[in-house]
C-alpha cells in the first residue's frame, strides 16, 4: 500500500478502530501490537501516524524532529536510525510506503 503523509496521519492511534502506523525511512510499519508505546498517552505516541526517521536518528521526541528529512544527519545518527529500522523490521510488519 502507498500512503501520502496526510493519509498516514489517520493511523495515529486516535481512532481505536484503525491500526497504528509509524514510518521509518519511508517504509510504513504496523505497530499496533506496541499500542502501549505508540497509542495515545504512550511514550512514543508522537511518532504515530508519521515518518519518525529524523527523530529516531536523533533520539529526539521534539515535534520538529518527527519528520522524514535525513538532511544534515551525522554518520553516527544514520547508524542509530539504521539500528532502529532493524528493530522495527524484527518486531512489526511492513505494510506499505510513504509516497
Amino acid at each position: 500500500m502507498e500512503f501520502s503523509l496526510q493519509q498516514l496521519k489517520q493511523f495515529d492511534g486516535s481512532d481505536a478502530s484503525k491500526p497504528i502506523y509509524v514510518a521509518v525511512k519511508g517504509r510504513v510499519f504496523d505497530v499496533s501490537t506496541g499500542k502501549s508505546f505508540y497509542g495515545p498517552g504512550g511514550p512514543y505516541c508522537i511518532f504515530s501516524g508519521k515518518d519518525a526517521s529524523r527523530a529516531l536518528a536523533k533520539m529526539s521526541k521534539n515535534e520538529e524532529d518527527v519528520c522524514a528529512s535525513l538532511d544534515g544527519l551525522t554518520e553516527k545518527e544514520m547508524g542509530v536510525l539504521n539500528d532502529w529500522e532493524k528493530k522495527f523490521e524484527a518486531k512489526y510488519p511492513v505494510i506499505g510506503r510513504v509516497v
